[in-house]
Protein backbone atom coordinates (compact mmCIF):
# COMPACT_ATOMS: atom_id res chain seq x y z
CA UNK A 1 0.00 0.00 0.00
CA UNK A 2 1.48 3.31 -0.99
CA UNK A 3 1.42 6.03 2.20
CA UNK A 4 2.90 9.11 2.49
CA UNK A 5 4.09 10.34 5.79
CA UNK A 6 4.01 14.19 6.91
CA UNK A 7 3.76 16.65 9.57
CA UNK A 8 0.61 18.43 10.30
CA UNK A 9 2.47 21.68 9.64
CA UNK A 10 3.35 20.65 6.09
CA UNK A 11 -0.59 19.27 5.74
CA UNK A 12 -2.96 21.96 7.46
CA UNK A 13 -5.79 21.04 5.30
CA UNK A 14 -6.18 17.83 7.24
CA UNK A 15 -7.45 18.95 10.04
CA UNK A 16 -11.18 18.84 8.22
CA UNK A 17 -11.12 15.46 9.04
CA UNK A 18 -8.50 15.04 12.25
CA UNK A 19 -10.77 14.34 14.88
CA UNK A 20 -12.61 12.17 12.91
CA UNK A 21 -10.43 9.47 12.12
CA UNK A 22 -11.83 6.20 13.62
CA UNK A 23 -9.58 4.79 15.96
CA UNK A 24 -9.75 1.69 19.09
CA UNK A 25 -9.07 3.51 21.94
CA UNK A 26 -11.59 2.66 24.92
CA UNK A 27 -14.06 5.88 25.74
CA UNK A 28 -12.73 6.24 29.39
CA UNK A 29 -9.23 7.21 27.70
CA UNK A 30 -10.63 9.88 26.15
CA UNK A 31 -11.03 12.06 28.91
CA UNK A 32 -7.19 12.46 30.84
CA UNK A 33 -7.85 15.94 31.86
CA UNK A 34 -3.49 16.09 31.00
CA UNK A 35 -4.14 15.29 27.91
CA UNK A 36 -7.51 16.42 26.38
CA UNK A 37 -5.34 20.06 27.65
CA UNK A 38 -2.89 18.70 24.25
CA UNK A 39 -5.00 17.74 21.93
CA UNK A 40 -7.11 21.19 22.44
CA UNK A 41 -3.96 22.68 21.36
CA UNK A 42 -2.01 20.16 18.79
CA UNK A 43 -1.87 22.58 16.36
CA UNK A 44 0.74 24.61 18.20
CA UNK A 45 2.91 21.38 18.23
CA UNK A 46 2.28 21.29 14.24
CA UNK A 47 5.96 20.30 13.45
CA UNK A 48 6.02 17.05 15.74
CA UNK A 49 2.40 15.78 14.74
CA UNK A 50 2.81 13.68 12.05
CA UNK A 51 0.20 11.95 9.67
CA UNK A 52 -0.28 9.27 7.56
CA UNK A 53 -2.31 9.32 3.96
CA UNK A 54 -3.19 6.17 1.96
CA UNK A 55 -2.62 6.40 -1.80
CA UNK A 56 -6.52 7.69 -2.45
CA UNK A 57 -5.53 10.56 0.14
CA UNK A 58 -7.33 8.72 3.21
CA UNK A 59 -6.17 9.29 6.07
CA UNK A 60 -5.29 6.43 8.33
CA UNK A 61 -2.80 7.37 10.75
CA UNK A 62 -1.53 9.86 12.92
CA UNK A 63 1.76 9.72 15.53
CA UNK A 64 1.65 13.02 18.15
CA UNK A 65 4.61 13.93 19.87
CA UNK A 66 5.71 16.79 22.28
CA UNK A 67 8.40 19.00 23.26
CA UNK A 68 9.12 19.96 26.88
CA UNK A 69 11.37 20.62 29.48
CA UNK A 70 13.10 17.53 31.35
CA UNK A 71 14.85 18.83 34.71
CA UNK A 72 17.46 15.77 34.85
CA UNK A 73 18.11 13.00 32.94
CA UNK A 74 15.57 10.64 35.33
CA UNK A 75 12.22 9.96 33.84
CA UNK A 76 9.34 11.39 35.09
CA UNK A 77 7.14 8.83 37.35
CA UNK A 78 4.20 10.70 36.24
CA UNK A 79 5.22 9.75 32.69
CA UNK A 80 2.87 10.75 29.71
CA UNK A 81 0.79 13.31 31.86
CA UNK A 82 3.89 14.98 33.34
CA UNK A 83 5.62 15.24 29.56
CA UNK A 84 2.34 16.69 28.14
CA UNK A 85 2.11 19.29 31.51
CA UNK A 86 5.97 19.73 31.11
CA UNK A 87 5.00 20.95 27.33
CA UNK A 88 2.24 22.82 27.37
CA UNK A 89 4.08 24.82 30.41
CA UNK A 90 7.30 25.34 28.13
CA UNK A 91 5.32 26.85 25.62
CA UNK A 92 2.81 29.26 27.68
CA UNK A 93 6.54 30.41 29.64
CA UNK A 94 8.14 30.38 26.33
CA UNK A 95 11.03 28.21 27.52
CA UNK A 96 13.00 26.09 25.14
CA UNK A 97 12.46 22.55 25.62
CA UNK A 98 15.17 19.77 25.90
CA UNK A 99 13.54 16.71 25.12
CA UNK A 100 10.72 15.57 23.01
CA UNK A 101 8.07 12.97 24.16
CA UNK A 102 5.62 10.80 21.95
CA UNK A 103 2.16 11.28 22.85
CA UNK A 104 -0.21 8.48 20.86
CA UNK A 105 0.18 6.72 17.53
CA UNK A 106 -3.40 6.30 16.66
CA UNK A 107 -3.82 3.64 13.18
CA UNK A 108 -7.72 3.23 11.79
CA UNK A 109 -8.37 -0.13 12.54
CA UNK A 110 -8.18 -1.89 9.28
CA UNK A 111 -4.54 -1.26 8.91
CA UNK A 112 -3.49 -2.31 12.54
CA UNK A 113 -1.20 -5.50 12.70
CA UNK A 114 0.36 -4.26 9.28
CA UNK A 115 3.81 -3.21 10.35
CA UNK A 116 2.39 0.51 10.20
CA UNK A 117 3.08 1.27 13.51
CA UNK A 118 6.62 0.55 13.52
CA UNK A 119 6.81 2.41 10.69
CA UNK A 120 5.38 5.50 12.53
CA UNK A 121 7.88 5.11 15.71
CA UNK A 122 10.48 5.41 13.49
CA UNK A 123 8.96 8.89 11.46
CA UNK A 124 8.75 9.69 15.04
CA UNK A 125 12.32 9.63 15.78
CA UNK A 126 13.49 10.68 12.43
CA UNK A 127 11.34 13.68 12.79
CA UNK A 128 12.59 14.56 16.39
CA UNK A 129 16.08 14.36 14.93
CA UNK A 130 15.06 16.34 12.07
CA UNK A 131 13.96 19.12 14.72
CA UNK A 132 17.16 18.96 16.55
CA UNK A 133 16.67 16.53 19.67
CA UNK A 134 19.43 13.68 20.59
CA UNK A 135 16.52 11.30 21.47
CA UNK A 136 12.49 10.50 21.24
CA UNK A 137 11.30 9.01 24.71
CA UNK A 138 8.11 7.18 24.33
CA UNK A 139 5.77 6.55 28.13
CA UNK A 140 4.48 3.17 26.15
CA UNK A 141 0.84 2.22 26.67
CA UNK A 142 1.48 -2.11 26.93
CA UNK A 143 -2.15 -2.59 26.20
CA UNK A 144 -1.31 -6.25 25.53
CA UNK A 145 -1.71 -6.08 29.31
CA UNK A 146 -4.69 -8.25 30.16
CA UNK A 147 -4.35 -9.15 33.86
CA UNK A 148 -4.92 -5.99 36.16
CA UNK A 149 -3.59 -7.48 39.24
CA UNK A 150 -0.24 -7.69 37.90
CA UNK A 151 2.27 -5.38 38.55
CA UNK A 152 3.28 -3.65 35.31
CA UNK A 153 6.89 -3.90 36.74
CA UNK A 154 6.67 -7.95 36.05
CA UNK A 155 4.65 -7.74 32.96
CA UNK A 156 7.19 -5.11 30.92
CA UNK A 157 9.89 -7.14 31.84
CA UNK A 158 8.08 -10.33 30.45
CA UNK A 159 9.83 -11.66 26.81
CA UNK A 160 9.70 -14.40 23.98
CA UNK A 161 11.78 -17.11 23.54
CA UNK A 162 13.65 -14.88 21.23
CA UNK A 163 14.14 -12.65 23.57
CA UNK A 164 11.89 -9.68 22.68
CA UNK A 165 9.24 -8.12 24.76
CA UNK A 166 6.13 -10.40 25.11
CA UNK A 167 3.90 -7.38 24.74
CA UNK A 168 3.38 -5.61 21.30
CA UNK A 169 3.99 -2.33 21.67
CA UNK A 170 6.57 -2.65 23.50
CA UNK A 171 8.42 -4.97 21.04
CA UNK A 172 7.60 -2.73 18.08
CA UNK A 173 9.47 -0.65 19.77
CA UNK A 174 12.31 -2.55 20.71
CA UNK A 175 12.18 -3.61 16.93
CA UNK A 176 12.57 0.20 16.45
CA UNK A 177 16.07 0.47 18.15
CA UNK A 178 14.01 1.40 21.49
CA UNK A 179 15.32 0.82 25.15
CA UNK A 180 13.35 0.31 28.07
CA UNK A 181 14.46 2.14 30.75
CA UNK A 182 11.59 2.35 34.26
CA UNK A 183 7.75 1.90 34.79
CA UNK A 184 6.34 4.98 35.07
CA UNK A 185 3.42 4.21 37.86
CA UNK A 186 1.03 7.16 37.57
CA UNK A 187 1.22 8.12 33.61
CA UNK A 188 -2.11 8.35 33.22
CA UNK A 189 -4.74 9.85 35.79
CA UNK A 190 -8.12 9.66 34.49
CA UNK A 191 -10.69 10.97 37.38
CA UNK A 192 -14.40 11.42 36.82
CA UNK A 193 -17.71 11.18 39.08
CA UNK A 194 -19.55 7.35 39.10
CA UNK A 195 -21.80 8.40 36.77
CA UNK A 196 -19.38 9.59 33.90
CA UNK A 197 -17.26 5.95 34.73
CA UNK A 198 -21.18 4.27 34.09
CA UNK A 199 -21.27 6.35 31.32
CA UNK A 200 -17.95 5.60 29.26
CA UNK A 201 -17.30 2.06 30.40
CA UNK A 202 -21.68 0.58 31.11
CA UNK A 203 -20.70 -1.16 34.43
CA UNK A 204 -22.47 -0.04 37.19
CA UNK A 205 -20.09 1.40 39.58
CA UNK A 206 -22.08 0.83 42.86
CA UNK A 207 -19.65 -0.55 44.98
CA UNK A 208 -16.43 0.72 46.66
CA UNK A 209 -12.91 -1.00 45.95
CA UNK A 210 -11.25 -1.96 42.41
CA UNK A 211 -13.11 -2.38 39.36
CA UNK A 212 -11.96 -4.33 36.61
CA UNK A 213 -12.77 -2.42 32.91
CA UNK A 214 -12.41 -3.68 29.70
CA UNK A 215 -8.84 -2.21 28.32
CA UNK A 216 -7.62 -0.76 31.55
CA UNK A 217 -3.86 -1.68 32.50
CA UNK A 218 -4.68 -1.38 36.36
CA UNK A 219 -8.07 -1.21 37.99
CA UNK A 220 -9.99 1.75 38.53
CA UNK A 221 -10.54 3.10 42.18
CA UNK A 222 -14.21 3.31 42.85
CA UNK A 223 -15.13 5.12 46.01
CA UNK A 224 -18.84 4.79 45.50
CA UNK A 225 -20.27 6.82 48.80
CA UNK A 226 -18.30 9.94 47.64
CA UNK A 227 -18.90 9.17 44.23
CA UNK A 228 -15.65 9.52 42.44
CA UNK A 229 -13.71 7.01 40.84
CA UNK A 230 -9.98 7.56 39.56
CA UNK A 231 -8.27 5.22 37.47
CA UNK A 232 -4.22 5.15 37.87
CA UNK A 233 -1.99 3.68 34.87
CA UNK A 234 1.23 2.38 34.54
CA UNK A 235 3.18 3.12 31.40
CA UNK A 236 6.66 2.38 30.52
CA UNK A 237 9.18 4.57 29.58
CA UNK A 238 11.12 3.82 26.30
CA UNK A 239 14.41 5.76 25.19
CA UNK A 240 15.02 6.07 21.15
CA UNK A 241 18.27 7.45 20.37
CA UNK A 242 18.29 9.74 17.19
CA UNK A 243 22.10 9.70 16.33
CA UNK A 244 22.44 13.38 16.80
Amino acid sequence: MELTIGTLADDPDVMDVFWHMETSWPEFMKHDPIGNAYYASVEHFAEYVLVCRDGDGRLVAKAHSVPFRLPDEELPDAGWDEAIRSGLLTRLGGEEANAVSAVEIAIVPGLQGTGLSGRLVVALRDNAKRLGHRELLAPVRPNGKKDVDEPMSAYALRTREDGLPRDPWLRVHVRAGGTIEKVAPRSMVIPGTVEEWREWTGLPFDRTGPVEVPGALAPVLCDAEHGTAVYVEPNVWVRHRTGL
